[in-house]
C-alpha cells in the first residue's frame, strides 16, 4: 500500500452499538461493594514500568520558523548571586502541631533571637521547618524554652470570662504557667553551596540534592523579607493600602498583589518571574452578616430560625449549618473586649439561649453560679443578645466561647472555597486587565517588592536585574483552513467567518427523530420562553443548520412543556418523540431559564446516562434574540454531536483530500481535575481519543479517580482506553494498529513528569501490546509525551508588534530565555485574547520516541488549535487537551449522588486528603451507548 494513511476509513459509527459499561476504579467483592485497598491488592506485572526514562528528554535544538521579533517579558535575569556558604538547620517548634502564625511569633520573639548567633538579618526562616545563616550554633542541637507571656508587651491580663464547653463544665481553671511556653529545637542538617546552581547550568553537575537545597535557599531568600511587611499567600503578596481591592459578593473580597518566583532558564541563567496575583479573602463583617450572605438568606430572623435542627426544612437546616463551618480556622475580634485576637476552632450545635454554664470569678477564685449566655453578657457587659437562636462559637483558646453575633471577621484572611457564578463574573472582570494595564500592574509589584533595598538581598549579595528581560520570539504563519469546498486563509488575527461556508462533515444521519421541551423555573414567570418563541427559534435553527451543510428532515420536531422538573422534561420529551416515530431520538434540543448549574446539570445526567441521546442546551434569552451568529455557534456544537465536523488545517504538505499525518496517527488527550477547596467531590479522570485521520474529531472517557489523586490510575486507563482503541482499530484504521500516538496530558506539576511516563505511558504501551498479539506480536507503538500547562506567570508584552490591545498575534513563539535550561519545553499564543492578557500555554516534551522535528512539532502545536470543533478562531490550548476538560466537567453530572446531597457536600468546610481513603471514591454512572454515544463528542 503506497499511502499508509489508506489503512483509515471514513465511516462513521455503526448503528444498534450495544452499551459498554465502564467498569468503576476500585475492585468490587461479588455483591458489588467495593475492595478497600484494591490497588494494593492488584498485582503489577507490566513491564513497561522498569523500561520508562528515569530522565526527561533532552531538547534536540531550537525552533526557526516564523517572522521574527522581540517582545518583553515579565521576567529579570539575576545579575549575581551570594557568594558565601550557608548552613541549612531543622527547626522543631513545640509538638509540630503549631498554627503557622504561633510559629512566626515564637521565631520572632526576641527570646529566641538572643539564642542565635548573629543577628536577625543573619538567619532566614521559611515560617515552617527549615532555617538558614552563614552562622554556626556553638551547641548542637540548640535546645530552648520560648515563653511568649515574656515577651515586651506580651503580658496582657487574660479575659475575665472563661466560658466551659464540655458537659459538666469544666471545675478548675486552665494552668497558666505552660499556656504559651514553647520548646524550640534547632539542629543542622546541611550545607548550601549555591554555586551547585551554576554548576548544573554549565552542564559540570546533575540536577542533585545540592542544586535543589540551592534553589530552596534562594526562593526563600527572595521570599525573606517581603513576607515579613506583607500579607503573604506562598508566593504572592498583597498590600490593602494599595486600593487594588474588588467586591465579590456575600461577603468575599478579592485583592490584587504581586506574585515572584526564581527559576532557572535557558542562556545558562537565573531569572526572577514577576507578576499580579489575584486571590480572594473574607470582607470584615459579622459572621451572621457573613453566613447571611453565604447562604443567601433575606435577614438575620429568617436565618435563626432555620439554622436549627428542629425546624421543618431539615435539608435547609444542613446547608446552613455547613455554611456556618466556613468560618472554622478564621480569626476574628469581639466587640465587647479589649482588642484580642481569637481563632473559631467550631461551631456548636446549640444557640446561645441554650447554652449555660459556670463562669469563673477572679475575686473568689470560684466559680459563679450557672448562667445563660444572653443572661451573663447583659449582667457582665450590659449588653442585651439581639440574635440569641444563633449558634455558639468555639475558639481554639480552651473553655472559651462567644456568641456569634458579637463576632466580627477580620479582613486579609484567605477565602479558600469554589465561587459561586456571581462571584466568579465579578472576579473576572478585576482580574482580566488589558496588557498595559497588566504591565503597570506589574511595574507596581516590582516598587513593592523593592529589591534594590531589600536589606536581606543586600546582606546576601544577591543582585536583580532591574530592567525585563527582551527575548527573540517568532510568530509562526497562520495555517489554511478547509471547509466542505472552502479553503480558509485565516491571517494574522487567526479568525475566519463562517457565514455562507458550509462544514467539512455534514451530520452522517439526517437529522429526523428529535424533539425539543422547555424547563421553566417557579418565580421567573418574566424570563420564561413562550411556545411562539420556540417555533421561530426553531425554524431559524434547521435554516442556518441547513445553510452550513446540516441535513435535516424532520423540520417540525415535537415540542414538549413547559416543564419546572429538569428531569421529568428529558423523560417527557424522550418518551413522546420515541412514541411517535417508533425509534430511539436522536437529539433532544432544551430551552432554559438561565444559567443555573444544577439545572444543567439533571439534564445532562438523565440524557447521558439514563436515555443515551446527545442534547443540546440553549438559554431563553437567547433563543429571544434569535440571531443567526448564535444559531451558527450551536449548529458547530450540534453537527459535532450529530457526528459531523466544523474544519481542518491542511500542513504545508497534505492536499485537500489527504490527512495531515504521513503515518497512521493517534492523538489522546487526558486531564485530571480536583473538586475546589472545600468540597468534597472526588477527582475526576478525562481522557480523549481522536476518531479519524485528521484527528478533527474526539471520543471521550471519564471516571472518578480516587480523592486528589493525579495520576490515572490503571483500572481507569484500561477501562476509558481498550473499548475506544478496539473501536478505532475497527472503525477508523480498518483494523490496523497506529505506528504514533501524541499523549498530551494536562494539570501535572513538575514534580510528577517522570510518573506520567512510568505509570500511564506504561499502562498505555502494555493495553497497545494486548491489542497487537493476535495481529502483530512485535508491533511497537511510538509515543510523543507532552505535558500542556496554562497555570504560570509568563506573559508576553510585544508592543507595537502585537494586535490593537499590546497582545500578542495567534501563533508567537518562545522557546529561549525563561524556558528550560536543557529540557524541550517552549511557550506557545496560539490564540487571540478577547480580554484581558492573552496567557500563552506552556508545553513541556517528556519523550519522543518519533525524534519529531523541532519545528514540526512546533508547527503541530499551532495548527492543530484552529481544529477546535466549536470555535472559527484558534485556541489557546490543544484541541486534544481541551476536550478533555470539557469531559471532566461533564463528569459532575454523572455523579451518582442527588443534587441535594451535592449542595450539602460542596456547601462544607475544607476537607483533607486524609478524610478519604484513595481508593473509595464511588464509581460514576455508566453512559448508555446504544447510539454510539460513547464514540461520539458527546461533551461539547
Amino acid at each position: 500500500m503506497d499511502d499508509p494513511m489508506d489503512f483509515f476509513k471514513t465511516d462513521r459509527v455503526p448503528p444498534g452499538v450495544e452499551s459498554i459499561r465502564l467498569n468503576p476504579m476500585i475492585a468490587r467483592h461479588p455483591d458489588g461493594t467495593p475492595v478497600i485497598g484494591s490497588r494494593q491488592n492488584v498485582l503489577d506485572v507490566n513491564e513497561y514500568r522498569s523500561q520508562m526514562p528515569t530522565k526527561l528528554m533532552r531538547r534536540p535544538g531550537f525552533g526557526g520558523a516564523g517572522k521574527k521579533i522581540l517582545l518583553k517579558l515579565n521576567s529579570h535575569r539575576v545579575e549575581a548571586l551570594p557568594t558565601d556558604r550557608f548552613y541549612q538547620y531543622d527547626v522543631q517548634i513545640g509538638n509540630g502541631k503549631e498554627k503557622r502564625g504561633l510559629i512566626k511569633a515564637i521565631w520572632g520573639s526576641d527570646q529566641l533571637n538572643n539564642k542565635l548567633p548573629g543577628g536577625r538579618i543573619d538567619w532566614l526562616y521559611d515560617g515552617n521547618k527549615l532555617a538558614w545563616s552563614t552562622k554556626q550554633l556553638k551547641e548542637e542541637p540548640l535546645k530552648f524554652m520560648v515563653d511568649l507571656d515574656a515577651e515586651p508587651g506580651r503580658n496582657v491580663p487574660r479575659p475575665a470570662t472563661n466560658i466551659p464547653v464540655k458537659v459538666p463544665p469544666v471545675s478548675k481553671r486552665p494552668s497558666k504557667d505552660s499556656d504559651n511556653a514553647f520548646m524550640v529545637v534547632i539542629r543542622k542538617t546541611t550545607k548550601i553551596d549555591v554555586h551547585a546552581v551554576m554548576d548544573f547550568l554549565n552542564g559540570k553537575c546533575d540536577f542533585s540534592p545540592p542544586v535543589i537545597d540551592a534553589i530552596n535557599f534562594l526562593d526563600h531568600l527572595i521570599r525573606e523579607n517581603p513576607s515579613k511587611n506583607h500579607l503573604n499567600i506562598k508566593k504572592s503578596y498583597f498590600d490593602r493600602d494599595s486600593g487594588a481591592i474588588a467586591d465579590l459578593t456575600e461577603g468575599v473580597e478579592a485583592m490584587r498583589g504581586v506574585y515572584q518566583s526564581i527559576r532557572m532558564a535557558e542562556g545558562k541563567r537565573l531569572v526572577i518571574n514577576v507578576d499580579v496575583s489575584h486571590t480572594t479573602f473574607w470582607r470584615r463583617s459579622s459572621f451572621p452578616s457573613l453566613i447571611n450572605q453565604l447562604s443567601r438568606f433575606h435577614d438575620l430572623e429568617q436565618l435563626q430560625n432555620n439554622w436549627r435542627k428542629d425546624n421543618r426544612n431539615p435539608e435547609t437546616t444542613n446547608y446552613i449549618f455547613n455554611c456556618m463551618k466556613r468560618l472554622k480556622k478564621n480569626s476574628f475580634l469581639v466587640e465587647h473586649k479589649a482588642v484580642k485576637v481569637w481563632q473559631v476552632a467550631d461551631i456548636l450545635n446549640m444557640p446561645s439561649r441554650e447554652f449555660k454554664f459556670r463562669p469563673w470569678n477572679p475575686a473568689t477564685g470560684e466559680e459563679d453560679p450557672e448562667i445563660s449566655m444572653p443572661d451573663y453578657y447583659y449582667k457582665k457587659y450590659n449588653i442585651w443578645l439581639q440574635w440569641p437562636l444563633l449558634p455558639v462559637v468555639q475558639t481554639t483558646k480552651k473553655n472559651v466561647c462567644f456568641p456569634m453575633e458579637i463576632c466580627n471577621m477580620i479582613p486579609g484572611q484567605r477565602y479558600p472555597y469554589k465561587l459561586n457564578e456571581l462571584q466568579t463574573r465579578n472576579m473576572i472582570k478585576f482580574a482580566a486587565t488589558k496588557p498595559e494595564v497588566r504591565q503597570a500592574g506589574i511595574l507596581a509589584g516590582t516598587k513593592m517588592l523593592n529589591w534594590g533595598n531589600d536589606p536581606y538581598l543586600k546582606h546576601y549579595k544577591l543582585k536583580i536585574e532591574e530592567k525585563p528581560i527582551m527575548t527573540a520570539a517568532r510568530v509562526l504563519d497562520p495555517p489554511t483552513i478547509q471547509m466542505n469546498r472552502d479553503t480558509i486563509k485565516p491571517g494574522v488575527r487567526g479568525s475566519w467567518d463562517l457565514r455562507g461556508k458550509k462544514f467539512l462533515e455534514k451530520n452522517p444521519a439526517p437529522l429526523i427523530y428529535w424533539g425539543v421541551a422547555i424547563i421553566t423555573q417557579p418565580g421567573m414567570a418574566q424570563r420564561q420562553i413562550n411556545k411562539p418563541q420556540v417555533n421561530a427559534f426553531v425554524a431559524r435553527f434547521i435554516e442556518v443548520y441547513q445553510s452550513h451543510g446540516g441535513e435535516v428532515i424532520n423540520k417540525a420536531p415535537l415540542i414538549c412543556g413547559p416543564y419546572p422538573d429538569p428531569a421529568k422534561g428529558v423523560e417527557d420529551c424522550f418518551v413522546a418523540v420515541g412514541n411517535k416515530h417508533q425509534v430511539r431520538p436522536q437529539f433532544l434540543l432544551f430551552f432554559l431559564p438561565n444559567t443555573s448549574v444544577e439545572i444543567y446539570l439533571r439534564i445532562k445526567k438523565s440524557c447521558d446516562c439514563r436515555y443515551g441521546v446527545y442534547s443540546q442546551c440553549v438559554q431563553g434569552m437567547h433563543a429571544v434574540k434569535n440571531e443567526p451568529q448564535y444559531h451558527s455557534n450551536v449548529c458547530m456544537k450540534v453537527n459535532a454531536k450529530l457526528g459531523g465536523t466544523t474544519s481542518r488545517v491542511l500542513n504545508a504538505a497534505s492536499k485537500p483530500s489527504g490527512s495531515y499525518f504521513t503515518r497512521p496517527t493517534m492523538i489522546i488527550g487526558a486531564d485530571v481535575s480536583h473538586a475546589a477547596p472545600g468540597i468534597g467531590a472526588p477527582s475526576y479522570a478525562a481522557m480523549t481519543v481522536s476518531m479519524d485521520r485528521h484527528a478533527c474529531r474526539y471520543a471521550a472517557g471519564v471516571q472518578t479517580n480516587g480523592y486528589r489523586v493525579e495520576m490515572i490510575s490503571t483500572r481507569n486507563m484500561r477501562d476509558m482506553l481498550i473499548p475506544v482503541f478496539r473501536h478505532w482499530m475497527t472503525d477508523v484504521s480498518g483494523g490496523h494498529l497506529p505506528q504514533h500516538i501524541y499523549y498530551f496530558r494536562d494539570g501535572v506539576s513538575e514534580g510528577q513528569y517522570l510518573n506520567v511516563l512510568k505509570y500511564e505511558v506504561a499502562d498505555m504501551k502494555e493495553i497497545w501490546k494486548e491489542l497487537s498479539k493476535p495481529a502483530r506480536p512485535d508491533h511497537e507503538v511510538l509515543f510523543t509525551v507532552v505535558v500542556a500547562e496554562k497555570r504560570h506567570h509568563i506573559r508576553f508584552f510585544p508592543g507595537a508588534q502585537g494586535d490593537k490591545n499590546q497582545n500578542p498575534l495567534p501563533g508567537t513563539i518562545v522557546d529561549k530565555d525563561v524556558t528550560h535550561p536543557f529540557e524541550n519545553d517552549v511557550y506557545l499564543c496560539s490564540h487571540r485574547a478577547i480580554q484581558g492578557t492573552a496567557r500563552p500555554t506552556h508545553y513541556h516534551m517528556l519523550m519522543d520516541e518519533a525524534k519529531l522535528k523541532t519545528d514540526d512539532f512546533q508547527r503541530l502545536l499551532y495548527d492543530h488549535s484552529y481544529q477546535y470543533m466549536r470555535s472559527t478562531t484558534p485556541v489557546s490550548l490543544f484541541p486534544a487537551v481541551y476536550y478533555a476538560h470539557l469531559a471532566s466537567n461533564r463528569a459532575r453530572a454523572h455523579e451518582d449522588i442527588s443534587e441535594t446531597a451535592r449542595k450539602l457536600r460542596d456547601s462544607g468546610p475544607p476537607k483533607s486528603t486524609s478524610e478519604h481513603p484513595v481508593d473509595e471514591a464511588k464509581p460514576l454512572l455508566e453512559m448508555i451507548n446504544r447510539i454510539g454515544m460513547r464514540w461520539g463528542m458527546w461533551y461539547i
